[in-house]
């Protein structure tokens, strides 16, 4: 059994996408080895030579294949490849957006094999980062590498541009792109770094809500205590942190947070139908969080609250021992991470301003409390009549002979909203990532029979693009907006 026909279930209409991705299936593998091999961590400073490594090898993989303007430019923390082919005089122009830094491998313990020494398994290639996002990314090099071995040019011009700082929310992205966007002048944009419904069920995103990451930090005496000593006579800096946790939601699930919802769109009842009809229901939601119940604000289904609706998870929690058996200690500190999950139109700023003050208001005069946040992430909102996603949806007919659902998705991709506002382009989110891929936990991996699928699909993508610029097509060709004219 070859790997495309290991993952497509036997009720499948389309044909598996032969040539170049078939041919060469066991060097593209091997080198999305070789790329999963970098333990590119953006978030932990100890794996920033590692992050520049990656970034290294990934110019130089697209200069070999044949792009040019290759370059690893700088950033105030982790570097940004770009690459061009200019070639096609007269055609649109695209710019490909990917993300080659990755989330944290922890629990360590809990990969079968190690996270950064990727591995094959049957169909599938393990290892943090395998889907989310160098698989994916990858798909795109290796459908432009495709296209120019056999006939020596393209469709149409594209720019690349490959970030390492994704996965910490693109801190230093919106100066990058304000910088180089006379460079940067694109037709459309396309991103995959997002989630297919099953394995012959494509999904074009149409929809991402925005995200703030938090720290609340609460400090009390000034060394650890013994608890037999201080214990009833010193607030317990844990003690109090874990009080002020349990006041952000209430028992149905619902953020107390004053103000919090104030911002939130209310959905339509046409909305809310076209969401049950299309999305996963509760059962398939618990089943990929393989939970056996689920919980949240009351009156919505799983998969509106996970991606029409606002939440708050808490994400880390530190404090006192953490080592094996016992010990008797009052901490000094402990802390706390936030991860909240904002639709539109809440804004990541006044939601930070509103969770601060809610804190201040309610810490008590026994400790005290430090709350530290990281840039966020506005919601995004694509126009699903717009042109560009019927070439996405033409596209994913082609790769997986299906047409794409339109979904809403719960992640956060910042970059989506930084190309509307900074550069004007329309984004197509052109996802191939299954939920059972394990994303930002043990075990990540990615089927590589979608692999060779995803690098047809991009190429017909390229195609039909390219197909949007020309006269004969009609009303399409007018409405790929120019940088310059949607500005005006």
């Amino acid at each position: 059994m070859s790997f495309v026909e290991a993952e497509r279930s036997p009720s499948s209409s389309g044909s598996p996408p032969r040539g170049d991705a078939r041919a060469h299936r066991a060097r593209f593998v091997a080198e999305l080895q070789q790329f999963v091999r970098f333990p590119s961590v953006s978030a932990q400073t100890h794996h920033a030579e590692d992050v520049r490594r990656c970034a290294q090898w990934l110019a130089s993989h697209l200069r070999r294949i044949g792009l040019d303007e290759t370059r690893v430019d700088e950033t105030a923390r982790h570097p940004i490849v770009r690459a061009a082919w200019r070639g096609a005089a007269g055609a649109p122009t695209l710019l490909i957006y990917g993300h080659y830094d990755v989330q944290p491998p922890d629990p360590i313990k809990e990969w079968r094999t190690p996270p950064f020494e990727p591995s094959v398994r049957g169909p599938y290639l393990y290892g943090r980062g395998a889907s989310d996002d160098k698989g994916q990314l990858f798909a795109h090099v290796k459908a432009l590498e495709g296209l120019l071995r056999t006939t020596g040019r393209l469709p149409i011009n594209v720019i690349c541009l490959f970030e390492g700082e994704e996965e910490i929310g693109s801190p230093n992205l919106r100066a990058y792109l304000e910088r180089h966007a006379a460079e940067l002048v694109a037709d459309g944009a396309v991103i995959s770094d997002t989630r297919m419904l099953g394995p012959d069920r494509p999904a074009l995103t149409y929809a991402l809500r925005g995200s703030l990451n938090l720290e609340i930090e609460v400090r009390g005496p000034q060394k650890d205590l013994h608890s037999g000593n201080f214990g009833g006579a010193v607030h317990n800096p844990l003690q109090a942190l874990t009080e002020l946790l349990a006041t952000l939601h209430d028992r149905n699930g619902r953020i107390t947070i004053p103000g919090f919802y104030d911002a939130v769109r209310a959905l339509s009842t046409q909305e809310r139908s076209y969401l049950a009809a299309t999305g996963p229901s509760d059962a398939q939601l618990l089943a990929d969080a393989r939970a056996e119940r689920g919980w949240g604000e009351s009156g919505f289904s799983l998969y509106e609250r996970t991606t029409a609706r606002p939440s708050l998870a808490i994400t880390g929690l530190v404090g006192g021992y953490q080592g094996e058996g016992v010990k008797g200690v009052i901490p000094a500190r402990a802390a706390a991470k936030l991860n909240l999950r904002l639709v539109p139109d809440q804004n990541p700023e006044e939601i930070e301003r509103l969770v601060r003050r809610h804190l201040q208001t309610i810490t008590p005069p026994t400790v005290e409390m430090r709350l530290r946040s990281w840039p966020g992430a506005l919601p995004a909102l694509i126009d699903r009549r717009h042109p560009i996603l019927r070439a996405a949806a033409w596209a994913y007919r082609r790769g997986f002979g299906a047409a794409p659902v339109f979904v809403r998705s719960g992640g956060s991709i910042p970059v989506v909203t930084l190309f509307q506002e900074v550069l004007c382009l329309p984004t197509a989110l052109l996802g191939f990532a299954l939920a059972s891929d394990r994303l930002h936990a043990p075990n990540e991996r990615f089927h590589l029979g979608r692999f060779e699928r995803a690098i047809a699909t991009c190429q017909a993508f390229y195609r039909e693009f390219a197909a949007l610029g020309q006269a004969e097509r009609g009303p399409l060709a007018s409405q790929i907006p120019r940088r310059e004219e949607a500005r005006a």
